[in-house]
């Protein structure tokens, strides 16, 4: 017997072999090719059965990953693939594609692991396809599958300012392989300041929405929350102002829990442990609104420091994030926490 989630991919599988390959590149670009291809059978890597995430237990104290992935200068928002072998980060160091980096322009890099018990290696520049020279680029987030990459970036070819955009890959494995980068459009971005995605599809609906942080009006120059959703002709829909997320002060960076009911948010709101805090906020079902974020609290968040830019890893136990808290090695440095999933599952395979 097929499970749901493998019931979906057979009949996702099936309508794709149905579409001539030329449709599928015809007038869409990048954009309508993900919206074709984004496989819910993706998720099966990371968890084979159909049960929900959680519930989980309290963060642990945070770890340094040390001065081999942090350095003298900034790093920030983490972005974590699938198989957790693969850490990205948005750095000011020297030696990407703007040399010595005098203006501390912000570029994509990437460390790599060989196994969960291994060390991070030093980390490695994405290189000038996906880095510009004068413009920076950051806030990675992925699709699930792995294939698609969006992040923001203040280069010629947008629509006014820091603006989002897409980089696909052919082997989800390779980063380095990522192709020239699509702007996603003037309905999903603005004139103003478009930054941090965040990309989440609903296991269950397929639907594909995502979050942004905005300095559209009446934001200004500090950041509201907003969400587009993705058309079934693979364009973004008109960013919609998410009131349940947003504050009168700046809410930033956001990951989402792959079943979308538990989302972390970096937020300078009042209320907090330290000068920015990671919030937490959950729902019921995906269809519901987000609760009234809460700060996660110590000893993720830290007094008198920022604390920000969350990752989270697929299975919802491992919190990436960045902090100028005493004890770094210079700058913004990434932390990791980790937490218990007290519920034990079964594979589908197993005696029950």
């Amino acid at each position: 017997m097929y499970s749901r989630r493998q019931q979906k991919m057979v009949a996702r599988m099936s309508a794709l072999r149905e579409v001539p390959r030329r449709r599928l590149l015809q007038g869409t670009g990048a954009l309508g090719v993900a919206a074709i291809l984004r496989p819910t059978a993706a998720f099966a890597e990371c968890d084979d059965d159909n049960e929900p995430l959680g519930p989980f237990g309290p963060w642990s104290k945070p770890i340094n990953l040390g001065p081999v992935v942090n350095s003298p200068f900034d790093e920030r928002f983490p972005a974590i693939s699938k198989n957790s072998l693969s850490l990205y980060i948005t750095s000011t160091r020297p030696g990407g594609v703007n040399g010595t980096n005098p203006e501390q322009i912000q570029e994509i890099w990437v460390s790599q692991r060989t196994s969960l018990n291994s060390r991070w290696g030093p980390p490695s520049n994405l290189g000038p396809v996906i880095n510009s020279i004068g413009g920076i680029t950051g806030g990675p987030s992925f699709s699930p599958d792995g294939h698609l990459m969006f992040f923001d970036s203040l280069r010629a070819g947008g629509c006014g300012d820091i603006d989002l955009w897409v980089s696909q890959r052919t082997n989800k494995r390779n980063d380095f392989g990522w192709q020239e980068p699509v702007n996603l459009g003037c309905v999903i971005n603005s004139p103003f300041g478009d930054a941090l995605p965040t990309y989440f599809e609903d296991e269950e609906t397929g639907i594909i929405t995502m979050y942004l942080t905005s300095g559209r009006p009446p934001a200004g120059p500090l950041g509201h929350k907003y969400v587009s959703t993705l058309g079934d002709d693979g364009a973004w829909g008109p960013a919609v102002f998410v009131p349940e997320l947003s504050s009168q002060f700046l809410d930033s960076r956001t990951a989402i829990r792959r079943d979308g009911l538990e989302l972390f948010m970096s937020s300078t709101r009042p209320g907090g442990v330290g000068v920015a805090d990671i919030w937490v906020s959950t729902r019921e079902t995906t269809a519901d609104p987000w609760s009234t974020p809460v700060t996660v609290g110590r000893p993720v968040n830290y007094p008198g420091s920022v604390t920000g830019g969350p990752a989270l890893s697929c299975d919802g136990t491992t919190l990436y994030f960045t902090s100028d808290r005493p004890g770094g090695f210079g700058g913004f440095d990434v932390y990791v926490s980790t937490r218990r999933e007290f519920r034990e599952r079964k594979r589908e395979d197993e005696p029950r």
